[in-house]
């Protein structure tokens, strides 16, 4: 492993997040995110969104909100 560098780091950061990185490309990350800490703090804050992002996505839209929005999909 090598350390991959901040540049890397960042521009790879959302498919690190979604584990869509080949095995090197994600072990270089890795280890990049333990040793900086700038890295490491931008990769919290994208795994605390993709988090929320994932529980909103679960969500479902009150009856009343739901029956609202088909009425006016409807009229368009």
């Amino acid at each position: 492993m090598t350390d991959c560098g901040c540049e890397k780091a960042m521009a790879e950061l959302e498919e690190y997040l979604h584990r869509e990185l080949n095995e090197q490309d994600f072990a270089d990350i890795t280890e990049h995110l333990a040793h900086c800490e700038d890295c490491s703090d931008e990769h919290l804050v994208g795994l605390t969104l993709t988090h929320k992002v994932q529980k909103a996505c679960k969500e479902t839209a009150p009856a009343e909100l739901r029956s609202a929005i088909l009425s006016r999909l409807e009229k368009n």
